[in-house]
């Protein structure tokens, strides 16, 4: 049986990207996975990367070599990966997954005569160019990795079709589309009232994700109108989170429920009407975001509401999922939500049901078969 490497600097087991991957990696071959956390699921075996080491070169040494664009050395010099290629020493892999651009040189150095797959989860070079010192150190070393190993790599993907021209643009390399897609759900749209438009968001309380504006939009528009909100406090320790609970404060058609497990997410969202999600563009990443929640809200059988963001616009309307609203702003939402009828959400619902099939993974399942099946069958 082929033994597959999966290396992802991230709590392997709460990433939803990861963990599915491994599931059809485990359908091909024996599965290693290296990265933070517990055993993942689907896994044969699992090499923890203690929490507290960073995966970027955060060191005292390590910040020099940023600083002076030392570029190779600074490669593997964060301890995350110093760890990862002790823990590795000896082994021999048939395939090397690379998840994310931070681990690439990592991906190359152990993977010796085997191919290399890069799974890039977002557009590496402004991954957090909102943060002063990650723009100015991280930022030319995420491009150095990719310009250097992305041509190396035996196989690519990304998590959409603008980003995917991005790495083409500047690397020449271009990458199959992976989406953040869930696993095809069976529910049938719930029934939509004539006297009320039950609303819904879920994921991160981050605050660049802009999500005071969902709240003043409700509590503009009028009681037919309810918003839930299924909230993971993000890293700031649930500041952002508590500040949005106040904001909503006096407003009863808005709660705030308990967070639920990402599998359980689609079932639990069924019994709304519409998915909300209007992210400003305030970096490359947010203005190409099609990411996990969109996903979630066509399981659920969702119509959605998104604000003009590039990709999820593209699905909307190919589909006819819902409405794009005209900007980020307050007003725009209002706009937006307030043009809902009771007919169009059962046309958007429906529509949502005809389309859970291609927008499900079982359809990006396949493309991952269809990238490695051919690396692996190459080392038999």
């Amino acid at each position: 049986m082929p033994r597959i490497l999966c290396i992802s600097l991230s709590p392997i087991e709460r990433d939803a990207r990861v963990l599915r991957q491994v599931g059809v990696l485990a359908q091909l071959g024996s599965v290693t996975t290296l990265g933070y956390g517990g055993h993942p699921e689907g896994a044969t075996d699992h090499i923890a990367v203690p929490r507290e080491l960073p995966s970027l070169p955060q060191t005292v040494g390590g910040v020099a070599t940023l600083a002076l664009r030392q570029w190779r050395r600074a490669e593997l010099a964060a301890p995350a990966i110093r760890f990862a290629l002790d823990a590795l020493r000896g082994q021999r892999f048939d395939l090397v997954v690379a998840n994310d651009a931070r681990v690439l040189a990592l991906a190359h150095a152990v993977a010796g005569d085997a191919p290399v797959w890069a799974d890039l989860h977002e557009w590496a070079p402004e991954e957090r160019t909102h943060v002063l010192s990650w723009r100015l150190l991280v930022a030319p070393l995420m491009r150095h990795l990719c310009a250097r190993y992305l041509p190396l790599s035996a196989a690519t993907s990304t998590v959409c079709l603008s980003i995917a021209e991005l790495y083409e643009r500047d690397f020449g390399v271009r990458p199959a589309v992976v989406r953040n897609s869930n696993p095809w759900q069976p529910p049938e749209p719930t029934p939509v009232a004539d006297d009320a438009v039950r609303l819904v968001h879920s994921g991160a309380a981050v605050h660049g994700r802009s999500l005071e504006t969902m709240i003043d939009a409700v509590r503009a528009l009028d009681d037919r109108f309810t918003l839930d909100l299924f909230l993971v406090p993000g890293g700031d320790g649930g500041a952002y989170q508590r500040s949005l609970e106040q904001r909503a404060a006096g407003c009863d058609r808005i709660r705030f429920r308990e967070p639920v497990a990402p599998a359980a997410l689609p079932a639990t969202l069924n019994g709304y009407d519409v998915g909300v999600f209007v992210i400003p563009p305030t970096h490359t990443n947010a203005r190409l975001t099609l990411p996990n929640k969109f996903f979630d809200f066509v399981q659920a059988r969702l119509g959605i509401v998104v604000g003009p963001t590039v990709e999820m616009q593209r699905l909307v309307e190919q589909h006819g999922l819902g409405i794009v609203a005209d900007g980020f702003a307050v007003d725009d939402v209002i706009r937006a939500l307030g043009s809902l009828t009771p007919d169009a959400v059962r046309t958007f619902k429906a529509a949502s049901a005809a389309a859970a099939r291609e927008l499900s993974f079982e359809t990006d399942a396949a493309v991952i078969r269809d990238l490695v099946a051919p690396l692996l069958a190459g080392r038999a």
